[in-house]
């Protein structure tokens, strides 16, 4: 049975050069967990703290390390997932699931290039195209010519669908209208409210959104406001999509048992990596429900070859400029996993490895 040789544990910090996002993003910290096997096979796996503050990440996936992966035997990546986790029942899910994440990644594709096979198959699916649609593009408060420039754009690179972002107010009217009349046919409009409305807000612009063809409205609502969820998705549950604020699997029960969205949004970091996010896949289809991961469409593109819950992919280029062997995007808008290269096919760019000699 091999072992696990070496597990070497990197946290870096990536400036951007300019804010993203609805929350302003300028920062990231950046955890990699590179790992070597017995018989000289590699796995590299990340995770990250949107926003920095991600310091005390290092020490505790060191410890992990220690604990779980250096000189122990090589298993499957769900149960060593579960064996980890396992160990959080005295403290905690915080700072351990987004060390666990990059840990999973890392497994995972050192399980697939095992395997010789792209981590989709060795996930048990298949090579599959997923449309995309673009969110990075946009910032809250845009002029409707602004936005419907930005949309255009995105457009003409190939994306599927454009999701602008809105703060929950009549102020939004006049840039969701100019975006919709300006998509072409066959495009999708969706709506992102980054958790800014309450009850009587959300419901108004779900209501505007629908009148708008907008397929859904993400966190019309901030994500612990569980009765409003349920309130508002008495009568637009349908339109809603929310999930990247919630750590962990069972964060995301009382929206599926409650019937309060139809569209689950993991956070690769958030959830703890890509076992978790497979065991919700599998929940999603059961309830019919659909899977929108939480940007890194280049490592999530595996998930949807896994699960036909996965509906969309975001792309929100926040990472991307860290990574080489990013997929490209099709013609048709799609995005599927490169079935040549074994594993996640991703490695750290020259931009990464900077960041790293320069911490």
């Amino acid at each position: 049975m091999p072992r696990i040789d070496h597990a070497k544990i990197t946290l870096f910090t990536y400036t951007l050069d300019k804010p993203m996002g609805g929350s302003g993003v300028s920062a990231v910290d950046v955890l990699c967990v590179d790992l070597t096997d017995s018989d000289g096979a590699t796995g590299m796996g990340f995770s990250y703290v949107i926003a920095g503050g991600g310091g005390p990440l290092k020490p505790i996936t060191e410890g992990l390390a220690d604990r779980f992966l250096r000189g122990k035997e090589l298993a499957a990546p769900q149960h060593m997932w579960r064996q980890i986790a396992n160990s959080f029942n005295r403290t905690g899910s915080g700072w351990n699931l987004l060390a666990l994440a990059a840990i999973d990644v890392a497994l995972w594709d050192l399980h697939a290039k095992r395997r010789g096979e792209a981590l989709a198959v060795a996930m048990g699916g298949a090579v599959r195209p997923a449309p995309v649609y673009a969110s990075g593009p946009f910032q809250p408060g845009m002029a409707p010519d602004a936005a419907v420039d930005a949309a255009l754009a995105a457009l003409a690179e190939g994306h599927r669908g454009v999701k602008p972002r809105v703060a929950a107010s009549p102020a939004d009217d006049a840039m969701v209208a100019a975006v919709a009349k300006a998509l072409p046919a066959g495009y999708s409009l969706m709506l992102d409210a980054n958790e800014k409305g309450d009850l009587a807000r959300a419901a108004r612009l779900i209501e505007m959104a629908r009148g708008h063809g907008a397929l859904f409205v993400e966190e019309p609502l901030p994500s612990a406001d569980l009765g409003g969820y349920r309130r508002l998705a008495e009568r637009n549950g349908a339109m809603i999509a929310t999930g990247e604020h919630l750590q962990g699997r069972a964060a995301f029960e009382p929206y599926v048992a409650g019937g309060m969205a139809a569209i689950l949004q993991p956070d690769l970091a958030m959830l703890g990596g890509l076992t978790p996010c497979l065991d919700l896949a599998r929940v999603a289809e059961f309830h019919g429900l659909g899977i929108a991961p939480h940007f890194l469409p280049s490592l999530f593109v595996h998930l949807a070859g896994a699960s036909p819950a996965v509906t969309w992919l975001e792309s929100f280029p926040l990472l991307e400029p860290l990574l080489d062997g990013v997929p490209p995007l099709a013609k048709d808008g799609t995005m599927a996993a490169q079935a040549d290269r074994p594993g996640h096919g991703l490695s750290l760019s020259d931009k990464a490895l900077s960041c790293i000699k320069g911490g």
